[in-house]
């Protein structure tokens, strides 16, 4: 006998696969199905080793199992417009907080939050100099450049990053 939700629950998988570490609103969204409809299903797929869920930043973020732990984390990172770039700026060499916050268009208590999960994940690493000065750089520039060649950050997602870049625009 045929299981009537495998084609929905196969749907959910291949999609998972083909894009990695998107939340589950957006998989809800993307994949027009009803949020119990979507839990219900990655429960089981989670359940059958078929998909992880991460939470990462307050969000749960799913993964094919076959992703490395470090690889999701990232890759669930860079779903957001600022962190990635700031990664992207960092990929031509290290520089300062300040710099990279001009460069990306944010505050630095913006650029900040988003260097808090970086840092901790390993991404980035903050070096300080003598005086007491703060370069940013990237603790495995080659890592971080396949790992941000493996998403395409959702349409939210960006909005979001654009909407906080202007209040800080707004309040400078």
């Amino acid at each position: 006998m045929s299981d009537p939700a495998r084609p929905t629950r196969d749907r959910l998988a291949d999609y998972v696969d083909a894009h990695p570490g998107l939340h589950f609103n957006e998989l809800v969204r993307r994949l027009d199905l009803a949020p119990g409809q979507a839990q219900y299903h990655l429960r089981r797929l989670a359940r059958d080793d078929r998909v992880v869920g991460e939470r990462v930043s307050g969000r749960t973020h799913y993964f094919d199992p076959g992703l490395d732990p470090l690889e999701r984390r990232r890759i669930a990172l860079f779903r957001r417009e600022t962190a990635r770039d700031a990664v992207v700026e960092l990929l031509d060499g290290p520089a300062s907080p300040a710099a990279v916050a001009d460069a990306v268009g944010v505050a630095r208590s913006t650029l900040e939050h988003h260097l808090d999960g970086l840092v901790a994940t390993g991404v980035v690493e903050k070096r300080r100099d003598s005086g007491g000065r703060v370069t940013l750089a990237l603790v495995d520039p080659e890592a971080t450049a396949r790992s941000l060649a493996r998403i395409e950050p959702s349409v939210p997602d960006r909005l979001l990053d654009r909407f906080t870049r202007l209040v800080d625009a707004l309040l400078e």
